[in-house]
């Protein structure tokens, strides 16, 4: 198959799932999510992807409908149907019950699991990309990964129109959180810094490696606030995800940035990318 979409039991190709329309992720976008890639036919990380699923349906007090175990054999079911092992591997529930909508939810209802796959392949991080910024004005519960997406698309579409390929958001006092769809960092004499994982950023996978491979390589790393004029001023500034490991940029703002670490930045690049092709190979 070339495209799968899974919901309740039911799977097919993506354009012939019918999903009901009273499930609460149309009313409200009642739901969380998470994903990540998959090479090979093997999806990397995806124990830390899982844990972190459940963590965000239990801050929502969405009940899941199978355990842990259970996912992730359905998981790797279903992506030996695709014709390619090389994949984004998504996956969410929204929460459970069929009534006219209503914000009251009903209480002990098993929530909905939804699963689509795509093709897709791991950027090597060895080209530049552009970034912009601008004022985080999302709620304050980004520390779960809800479908309540509004603002990474407007922001998305933000950098999209002004030429540039993320847009990295600051609250007020210009305190740096994350970007529209990624984490982002900073490397500052010979440091890595990276907001902490408070109710401000999501505490993404991509970032949770890049940490460790930063102390593995002997680099020091601190989880504190870092601001605008600090991303101005970096040595480097770096974005990661799931969909792409490690990309670094050399525009802010249509100004050049980073550029002055180029060694430190290609040593937790290239292993990086080496971690994810020796998990997948």
């Amino acid at each position: 198959m070339k495209t799968l979409g899974y919901y309740n039991g039911k799977y097919g190709e993506l354009d012939e799932m019918m999903i009901p329309m009273n499930d609460r992720v149309h009313w409200f976008g009642d739901g969380v999510y998470d994903a990540g890639p998959c090479r090979n036919y093997k999806i990397f990380a995806l124990d830390e992807h899982i844990d972190r699923f459940f963590n965000s349906a239990a801050l929502a007090d969405i009940i899941m409908p199978v355990t842990k175990d259970e996912l992730k054999d359905k998981l790797y079911e279903l992506v030996k149907k695709l014709d390619t092992g090389n994949l984004f591997v998504y996956y969410q529930v929204t929460r459970g019950g069929y009534d006219v909508r209503d914000h009251v939810w009903q209480d002990g209802v098993p929530g909905n699991l939804w699963i689509t796959f795509k093709s897709a392949e791991i950027k090597d991080g060895k080209t530049p990309i552009k970034v912009i910024t601008a004022k985080d004005t999302r709620f304050y519960h980004c520390d779960i990964k809800t479908l309540n997406l509004l603002p990474s698309v407007m922001y998305a579409e933000k950098a999209h129109k002004a030429g540039a390929d993320e847009t990295i958001l600051y609250r007020p006092g210009g305190r740096i959180t994350e970007c529209a769809h990624s984490n982002c960092h900073i490397i500052k004499d010979g440091k890595l810094y990276t907001a902490p994982t408070d109710e401000l950023i999501l505490p993404g996978i991509a970032r949770a490696h890049l940490i460790k491979m930063c102390k593995k390589l002997g680099y020091a790393v601190s989880e504190t606030p870092y601001y605008l004029e600090d991303l101005r001023d970096a040595d480097e500034v770096l974005v990661t995800s799931s969909s792409n490991l490690c990309l670094y940029a050399n525009e802010l703002d249509g100004k050049t940035c980073g550029g002055k670490a180029p060694e430190m930045l290609e040593d937790i690049r290239a292993h990086l990318l080496d971690e994810f092709y020796e998990a997948t190979a």
